[in-house]
């Protein structure tokens, strides 16, 4: 949430990107009160994802036989780079692979378990990477584990059982089968989706709006039955496609499960087809019109309801993905997404709306975690870090506590989908004492002088600079190239004011004491 005017000066652009040949510096004044307040950041928002899709557990995460893991598969080398970035919720088995997904082909000795052949993605799935193998991954992360339950071809009763094999302590068919297996305590996992992109075509196990409500109800009555304690996470909009009713979708779905979901999952990728950077940098604001609509769908769905039930927004699928994208999305080296500059101050943007959206955003997962259009790459012989690794990791160390409000004056531009734009996008975190800011300049060519002015406190010691830029917006990460990277430096305050100039294309998290 931006507290914002419009451009304030009227001598700076006739277009955008078009500079004046007398151009004066470009200035921004952003005005900061601790008491304003949007909501509690959830650390759930820096959330990751992994499928049984192309390399991202087989040849990730995981690979038998590499000298670069350990004794049970996992990746050394993965897991100390994913735990750098502070994941705090990690999704799993999918995506699209869960809707055809039968949690028993994966428990048990491994050599045992059967090959199915595995229809969302064009592989035959081994099976060797199972619950067992993903809790325990998920437990040398430190993350809190996410499991997607497969309402596509699967059955509330296998469902019900799948909650009863991780969290039940009674003595059962199904708590046995888990102590055969080698786990004695329960993993006592707390969030469960209620399926996958259920309103999607592309989708085994595809339902109407209505359908799935009814189906997902009758799973949900069955899970939280079994543990009272679960959180459930009901199947939003992923389609958003030409003729789709994605708020037709999420309004009856939340009528049906309204009173037993505590989380509406929606999905969002964005990207750069038309290669027009200005318009690009802009997807942030579309997310926030999702936002904003789907949390108006929740009020209405909970208005009159008895209590002060809540149901919050899971935007447990996001990033950009466009380029390795289309009609060859089957086999095993697929969705390799190479990122760049602009891509990671787009993740950015994204990041800066779920913070100010905190009251109503508490869980997002990047998809996905390494390989498959992904922070982390890898191949046989070692890793590097993509340039939207950078500000995943500034976000997810730094911003936490209370979401603040700004009132941000910027210069602004104009692209094809929106018509004023301002060309700082920002967010602010307040955590006992401690103002982290993040600020992206969209500008492609100027850097933006800009006075930060705390109403209510006063700057206290030095201010830690971490910069994410590049020589050029097109620049790339690669084994043995590293153009885009985080650089620190302090800076001072004086009393009340900040003053800082953020040069083009550039993400900058400003972190401070207060007084």
């Amino acid at each position: 949430m931006i507290l914002s005017r419009r451009q304030f000066s009227k001598t700076l652009f006739a277009a955008p990107f078009v500079l004046r040949a007398q151009q004066e510096p470009l200035r921004a004044h952003v005005k900061i009160d601790t008491e304003r307040v949007i909501g509690d950041i959830d650390p759930k928002i820096y959330g990751n994802f992994i499928e049984h899709l192309g390399r991202c557990i087989d040849g990730g995460v995981f690979e038998e036989g590499s000298p670069l893991s350990d004794a049970n598969g996992f990746r050394r080398d993965v897991l100390d780079a994913a735990k750098k970035l502070n994941v705090t919720i990690l999704r799993w088995p999918g995506g699209n692979f869960s809707s055809n997904y039968h949690w028993k082909d994966g428990i048990g000795p491994r050599d045992a378990r059967p090959p199915r052949l595995e229809m969302a993605w064009g592989t035959v799935e081994s099976n060797r990477f199972g619950t067992h193998e993903f809790l325990q991954f998920a437990e040398m992360m430190g993350t809190e584990p996410y499991i997607c339950a497969n309402l596509g071809t699967g059955s509330w009763q296998e469902a019900q059982q799948w909650v009863e094999y991780c969290n039940s302590s009674e003595d059962t068919a199904m708590t046995r089968l888990r102590k055969q297996n080698g786990r004695a305590r329960p993993w006592k996992v707390t969030y469960w989706g209620l399926g996958n992109e259920m309103d999607g075509p592309w989708q085994m196990g595809h339902r109407s709006a209505e359908d799935y409500g009814k189906f997902a109800l009758e799973a949900a009555k069955l899970m939280k039955w079994t543990d009272p304690s679960v959180k459930l996470i009901a199947a939003g909009s992923s389609n958003f496609g030409p003729g789709s009713d994605w708020t037709g979708w999420n309004r009856t779905v939340l009528e049906y499960l309204k009173t037993h979901i505590d989380y509406l999952a929606i999905h969002m990728y964005v990207g750069n087809r038309e290669n027009d950077y200005g318009d690009f940098l802009t997807s942030s604001l579309e997310l926030d019109r999702r936002i904003k609509t789907t949390e108006g769908l929740i009020d209405a769905a909970l208005s009159g309801q008895p209590g002060q039930r809540r149901i919050y927004i899971a935007w447990d699928e996001w990033n950009v993905w466009y380029r390795a994208r289309g009609a060859k999305e089957r086999g095993r080296r697929i969705l390799e997404e190479r990122y760049n500059l602009e891509d990671a101050l787009v993740v950015a943007t994204l990041l800066n709306s779920f913070i100010n959206h905190a009251h109503v955003v508490k869980i997002a997962n990047m998809a996905q975690l390494v390989n498959v259009i992904a922070p982390i790459f890898a191949n046989e012989k070692g890793l590097f870090l993509q340039t939207i690794y950078y500000p995943l990791q500034l976000f997810a160390h730094n911003s936490k506590g209370k979401a603040l409000a700004l009132f941000l004056e910027s210069p602004r531009y104009k692209t094809r989908r929106f018509d004023d734009v301002p060309y700082l996008d920002a967010s602010a975190a307040y955590d006992g004492g401690t103002l982290v800011i993040n600020v992206v300049n969209r500008h492609r060519d100027q850097a933006i002088e800009t006075v930060f002015e705390t109403q209510d406190k006063q700057f206290s010691g030095a201010v830690d600079v971490a910069e994410v830029n590049g020589p050029d917006i097109k620049s790339e990460n690669d084994f043995d190239t590293t153009n885009v990277r985080t650089i620190q430096r302090t800076t001072k305050a004086d009393g009340r004011q900040l003053r800082h100039s953020f040069p083009p294309h550039s993400y900058t998290m400003l972190k401070a004491k207060l007084a």
